[in-house]
Order: structure tokens, then C-alpha cells, then sequence
């Protein structure tokens, strides 16, 4: 993981503040390239573990359990972000 160092950004202590409240996208060239985010956040996103797997590997009960799952109320929104390119990688 990189550590970047007050000294070396101007103004990093305004990005610093920010971030604590919202994360800060950075951009190059025009482009969303990084996201900087409070501890805190970072943290409670690396504990979610996800993992990815073949469907192939799943069994029956994870496969029924998977098809019958319902995304929690609220996050309606995220189904439209998959549509679009604006996440595909370089």
C-alpha cells in the first residue's frame, strides 16, 4: 500500500479534511483513477471479504440461495452503475 506524505501534495490537508467526510476522487486526465477515503471507511470495506467464484464451483444450495436473495432496500441505484462504462478499467 502507498503512503503519500503531507509534504509532498499541495494543499493535502484540505484533501485530508475532506476525505474524513466524503471520499475524494482524484482524477488524471480528465479521468476518475483513485479514491481516497477515511480509515474508518477503508477498514469497514476491507472487512466485507467479498469473494468471487465460479458458478461452476457452487453447489445447488449455494446457487437456489443465490437466486433467491433480494438486494437491501436502498441500493436500487447500483443496478443502473453496471449498466454504464463509467467503472471499466483502462
Amino acid at each position: 500500500m502507498l503512503a503519500l506524505f503531507p509534504t509532498r501534495l499541495e494543499n493535502f490537508g484540505a484533501y485530508h479534511h475532506a476525505a474524513v467526510r466524503e471520499p475524494v476522487i482524484i482524477t488524471k486526465n480528465g479521468r476518475r483513477r483513485t479514491v481516497v477515503i477515511a480509515y474508518e471507511d477503508y477498514m469497514r470495506l476491507a472487512k466485507r471479504d467479498r469473494r468471487v467464484e465460479l458458478s461452476t464451483t457452487l453447489g445447488d444450495d449455494d446457487l437456489a440461495a443465490s437466486e433467491a436473495s433480494q438486494m437491501e432496500p436502498g441500493l436500487e441505484h447500483l443496478n443502473a452503475e453496471l449498466l454504464t462504462d463509467k467503472h471499466s478499467a483502462d
